[in-house]
């Protein structure tokens, strides 16, 4: 049975979740992808404000493509998660609850998900189509010149996830393979 989640989008909410866990999200996610994330952290830096407030949000690593007439977006399938890596601990330090996206992360970014207590959600890779489905609204909101790659707004309703980093250190990555090879022994 899948756990629903919905905004407002607070630590608390993904506190008790564990590796493994299947969660459905309802509410206002974020998309960027690496072009974005550097742009984003850049300003950051600068002393600027990001072009959404980290705190409290969920950034869905997509690029998805232009919609089809009479929808909010076209395929939206997750694009690889390791491209986020040099910049997701510094939105994570600023309270960003949850990340989307496929793949494994760095030590780094799972160091950065345990001390915030945040989670990385993994998102069905080759189902961009059943992924686009849940996006009920699509606005670009900063860097238009990146294309695809511009950051989102995004209303999702129902949007299927599994938990691959938890807050208290748990990795679907590990304990699945481990999982697997106690099952074979």
């Amino acid at each position: 049975m899948a756990i629903r989640i919905s905004e407002p989008f607070t630590k608390d909410k993904f506190a008790d979740l564990k590796a493994g866990d299947s969660v459905l999200i309802t509410g206002t996610v974020y998309t960027a992808r690496d072009a974005a994330h550097k742009r984003i952290t850049e300003a950051i830096a600068r002393g600027e404000e990001p072009p959404f407030p980290i705190q409290d949000s969920i950034i869905y690593y997509v690029g998805p493509t232009p919609p089809k007439p009479g929808r909010p977006i076209g395929s939206a399938g997750p694009t690889t998660s390791y491209r986020m890596d040099a910049y997701a601990p510094t939105l994570l330090d600023l309270g960003e609850v949850a990340m989307i996206g496929k793949g494994q992360r760095s030590e780094e970014v799972m160091q950065a998900v345990t001390r915030n207590g945040a989670v990385y959600l993994a998102a069905i890779g080759g189902a961009a189509a059943l992924m686009a489905r849940c996006v009920k609204s699509a606005e670009v909101i900063a860097y238009d010149d990146l294309g695809a790659e511009a950051v989102r707004k995004l209303y999702v309703e129902d949007l299927p996830v599994v938990v691959v980093l938890d807050p208290v250190g748990g990795n679907l990555y590990v304990e699945g393979r481990e999982e697997y090879l106690n099952s074979i022994k």
